[in-house]
Parts: C-alpha cells; structure tokens; sequence
C-alpha cells in the first residue's frame, strides 16, 4: 500500500518534472518563444535550478546543457527511486544499465513532447489559431513536419502530416526505442 502510495508521487511529481526540464531544453534548442503563458510557466518552475548551474556548465554547441543535466539527473532520480520502490534492484545498483535507461527514457519522452505539441497544434487550428500559444507550438512541431508537408500535398483542405507525424513517432517508440529499452533492462537482470 505504501510503496504504491510512492510510485504514485514518483509518477505524479518527478516524472513530469522531468519532461517539463527536457521540454525547456528542447525550446532553446528549436529557439522557441517562450512568452505565452505555458512558456513562463515552463521558465518559472525550473529557473530556480537551472539559472545557478548555467554558471557552472555552459551550453555546448547551442544546446543548454545545464537544463538536459538536470533533466538527465531527474530522471535518474526518478528511476532510481522506482526501482527500490519496486524492489527490482535485488542484484545490486548497476549504474551504466541505469544511465543508458534514463537516456532512453529521455529520448522516448522527447518524442512524446513532440507528439503532444503537434496535437495540440492541431486542436488549436481548429478552435482558436491565434492564442498564444500557437508560435511556441508551431516552432516546436514546423521542423519536423515541414519535410512531411514538402512530400504529402494536401488532401482538399486538410493537412495529413500531422497524422503521418504521429504515426511516424509511434513507430519510432514502438521498434527503436522500444528495442533500446529491452537492451538496456537487460543490464539490470
């Protein structure tokens, strides 16, 4: 009863924290504008650690790697903290498993995040194109479905390469990440 009274806070609280860390990471990346109200919401829940470590970790190459580190350390944290919860590490700690996990993990949470925006992309064309949110959401996906849009034309009005975006992503959590997450649980049993 307590150890599901656990999970349910890891699940509720550091899990999401963590993507919300590599979201940022993300939008400074695709030099996303951060002022709408979801941006700011964004910047203010995770300035208070990632400002004081910028000072000790710059970016490398355009990338903020100070906010991928927290991300990164997050997740650890989060997956460390699962596992005791659950009590499969019986056989002992073994770190390279755990951090090729969390980076796994990572890379499958990114495109969740991908997908998430799209969706609400495409919600948003349809009931309110303009809100605020809408250039944050359209720097985020426009990358990734402008070479989907140059290909696939239009079909009357409707533009299919959101759709084809996701089914893309899902294949892509399905076989390559899916088989980088067999691998890397194998380390641990």
């Amino acid at each position: 009863m307590m150890s599901e009274g656990l999970m349910f806070l890891l699940d509720a609280l550091l899990q999401p924290f963590a993507a919300i860390l590599l979201f940022r990471f993300h939008a400074v990346w695709l030099r996303t504008p951060m002022r709408n109200p979801i941006g700011e919401f964004i910047m203010a829940i995770t300035d208070f650690m990632v400002l004081p470590l910028r000072r000790h970790l710059p970016s490398f190459a355009g990338l903020d790697s100070a906010t991928l580190m927290l991300a990164l350390l997050a997740e650890l944290l989060y997956l460390s903290a699962l596992f005791m919860v659950q009590g499969d590490l019986s056989h002992g700690f073994p770190l390279i498993g755990l951090l090729a996990l969390t980076m796994v993990k990572l890379l499958k949470i990114s495109v969740y995040l991908l997908m998430a925006a799209v969706f609400a992309q495409a919600i948003l064309s349809w009931v309110n194109p303009h809100s605020p949110v809408a250039p944050m959401l359209s720097s985020v996906s426009h990358r990734f479905l402008q070479p989907i849009r140059n290909v696939v034309p239009l079909a009357g009005s409707f533009d299919l390469s959101p759709l084809l975006l996701f089914i893309v992503c899902q294949l892509i959590v399905i076989v390559p990440i899916g088989a980088l997450e067999r691998l890397t649980l194998g380390l641990f049993f």
